[in-house]
């Protein structure tokens, strides 16, 4: 049917509209193209830009350098060095084993090693680094290097290692660090990303511990551009973190030295305390082990040897260990009588060699007795009837709050590992922790530090400095931090009776000067360096035996304390050594040699020791300096190598 001219222009009409409005919605679309293209290439260039960049820019972090820390006179103990370690990325190796395969035959790899970064790669994130091998040579590191195209993910490092110089001297002190494991991390609830970076090393005993927020440091920052299959092409720029603190110890690395020396071979320790502002000039436990090794990563074997060592070369026994006392602890209980007024200087107590109490006999070590004794003599003779009887008049409730005011039964404040509060026991201590009454037995052991009383040796070198200064002195091992010089700890004075610790003074003075004192062979021999002290003997077990007849596990320990020069203290001295024996026959000699070297800040002159003891006294000096020149050597090569 043929259409009319008005259906036609009808229908071109119709044709005309909508092709208006379909080039109206094309040219709507090309618009809001045109327009968000121009936001894209204009408004959001630096957005899209940084996102491309992202694309061939890593960021690495730089670990921060370890503060290092040093002795009194600037000496160093711990420090960083260089080591030259690889390390992989999975993300950027592909295949793994491949990577190995290539790498191994450049560079001598542990398939130990190799094989615990294989399972540490696969375990972690794909974008962190895992070392492959530590401390490898230059030569190594150059191999690698000239490789690199043949290696993707792999990248040879600079890194920084904790090493220690005088290796054993300060084991227990500062301690050591080591790689940062899953337990370490587990300690924070959100650790920092450093903490991440291969074989990063943090603190893991002792002061390294103590103070690991302030000598870590904060991480920098490295952008470096890679390629497509993740091989760093160049560094771009480089932020550089923050230097951990360095920290000076109030210790004195020459007297430490000789200490170690002059314990040898025994399982010993020794402290030295500056009793004018609480220094703690040496602490040293006997024997000691090797940080570096644990630095490095030590062996099974090696560590077997440490751990089944039955003198026990891993514990700091100054703080950490807590021993009887024995009879330096009279100096506490005479102290207690003297404050509660049941006992005067000159009153007297005969001593027949034991005493009855209820139905037991308490022995006094010399069993002849030592007939009537006052308070002086009761310490330079060392009787322990005397005290058996200050102590049923005294009571143990006064016995423990003395040894409390004198720095016993409370942890020092010393940042080491482990450090003991020792034990004072009274009688709510033990209904509270044995679930019994206290007994008068319990008393009189405690008078002679028997029983349960247990003090650690810088709570006995803090009690004897007490006594000499009648200072509440507190020891202080950390001098400064990141230049900041610590407060002092010479303390306020005691609550005690001055007139009371002159007469504890004047009877350690006659232990040590009068030839009935237990510790006359050990005095010094220079009229402005005289030495005041008190023997100990502790016993293992419950019966007096014959040291030779028992193994030496089982053998009594011997302990001194001490401080010199009497009229004017400067030092105070504590040695404890274990399963020694007498103290006046094995501590005390050790204890004056200490006191001579710290007083002379080397080593003394001959005359400085009775007549009787030079030449014995020449020939130890003469094998201490032997030793302790092979032991520097050996230190020097051990840190070559």
């Amino acid at each position: 049917m043929r259409r009319t001219p008005r259906d036609t222009a009808e229908s071109s009409r119709k044709i005309t509209r909508r092709g208006l409005m379909l080039g109206a919605a094309q040219v709507a679309f090309a618009g809001t193209l045109a327009m968000r293209m121009r936001y894209m290439q204009v408004e959001q260039a630096d957005e899209f830009r940084l996102l491309a960049e992202e694309n061939r820019i890593n960021i690495h972090l730089i670990p921060p350098s370890r503060g290092r820390i040093f002795d009194r006179n600037g000496r160093v103990i711990a420090e960083n060095e260089n080591t030259y370690r690889i390390t992989m990325r999975r993300e950027d190796a592909g295949d793994i084993d491949d990577v190995i395969r290539r790498l191994s035959v450049l560079v001598e790899l542990d398939p130990a090693e190799v094989k615990r970064a294989i399972e540490e790669m696969r375990t972690s994130p794909p974008f962190l680094q895992v070392t492959v091998a530590d401390r490898v040579s230059w030569e190594s590191i150059s191999r690698v290097a000239v490789n690199a195209p043949a290696l993707p993910g792999v990248t040879p490092e600079v890194g920084l290692s904790r090493v220690y110089p005088q290796h054993e001297n300060f084991a227990h002190v500062v301690g050591y660090v080591g790689p940062v494991s899953e337990r370490d991390l587990a300690r924070y609830e959100d650790p920092e990303p450093v903490l991440r970076i291969p074989r990063f090393q943090i603190g893991k005993v002792g002061i390294e511990a103590k103070f690991e927020e302030q000598l870590r440091g904060k991480a920098g920052a490295k952008r470096v551009e890679v390629n497509a299959v993740g091989r760093v092409m160049r560094e771009l720029d480089r932020r550089e973190g923050a230097t951990g603190a360095d920290m000076q110890l109030t210790v004195d690395s020459d007297l430490q030295d000789y200490i170690k020396a002059r314990l040898g071979e025994e399982s010993a320790s020794a402290v030295v305390i500056d009793v004018e502002n609480g220094d703690v000039l040496a602490i040293a436990s006997a024997p000691s082990y090797d940080p570096n090794k644990f630095v490095r990563g030590i062996s099974v074997a090696d560590y077997n040897v440490l751990r089944e060592n039955n003198h026990r070369p891993l514990a700091s026994k100054t703080v950490q260990d807590a021993y009887p006392p024995g009879s330096t602890f009279k100096l506490v209980t005479a102290l207690a009588g003297l404050e509660a007024g049941v006992i005067g200087p000159d009153d007297t107590v005969y001593c027949p060699g034991h005493m009855e109490i209820g139905s037991r006999r308490f022995h006094c070590w010399k069993r002849s007795g030592h007939g009537r004794v006052n308070l002086e003599n009761s310490l330079r003779d060392s009787c322990d009837v005397f005290y058996y009887d200050l102590a049923l008049k005294v009571g143990i409730e006064k016995i423990a709050d003395m040894g409390r005011r004198l720095g016993l039964g409370t942890a020092p404040d010393v940042p080491m590992s482990a450090v003991t509060d020792g034990l004072i026991p009274d009688k709510d201590w033990k209904r509270r922790e044995r679930g019994a009454e206290w007994r008068i037995g319990d008393t009189v052991n405690a008078s002679i530090g028997q029983g349960y009383v247990l003090t650690s040796p810088l709570q006995q070198a803090v009690m004897v400095a007490r006594v000499a200064t009648g200072r509440a002195i507190e020891p202080r091992l950390v001098r400064s931090v990141g230049g900041v010089e610590t407060p002092s700890r010479g303390g306020g004075t005691l609550d005690i009776d001055p007139t009371h610790l002159k007469y504890i003074r004047k009877g350690m003075f006659s232990v040590m000067n009068s030839r009935r004192g237990t510790a006359y062979r050990s005095r010094i021999a220079l009229d402005h360096m005289l030495m005041a002290g008190k023997t100990g003997t502790s016993q293992v077990l419950n019966r007096v035996v014959n040291s030779k007849e028992v193994p030496w596990e089982h053998r009594d320990h011997a302990l001194f304390v001490n401080f010199a020069p009497y009229d004017a203290p400067r030092i105070a001295v504590s040695v404890v050594v274990e399963h020694g024996g007498g103290g006046s026959s094995t501590a005390a000699p050790i204890a004056r040699d200490i006191t001579l070297q710290a007083l002379f800040g080397g080593t003394p002159p001959l005359d400085a020791y009775p007549s009787s003891d030079r030449g014995r006294i020449e020939a130890q000096q003469q094998e201490i300096e032997r030793i302790r020149r092979e032991r520097a050597a050996a230190a020097a090569a051990g840190s070559r190598a």
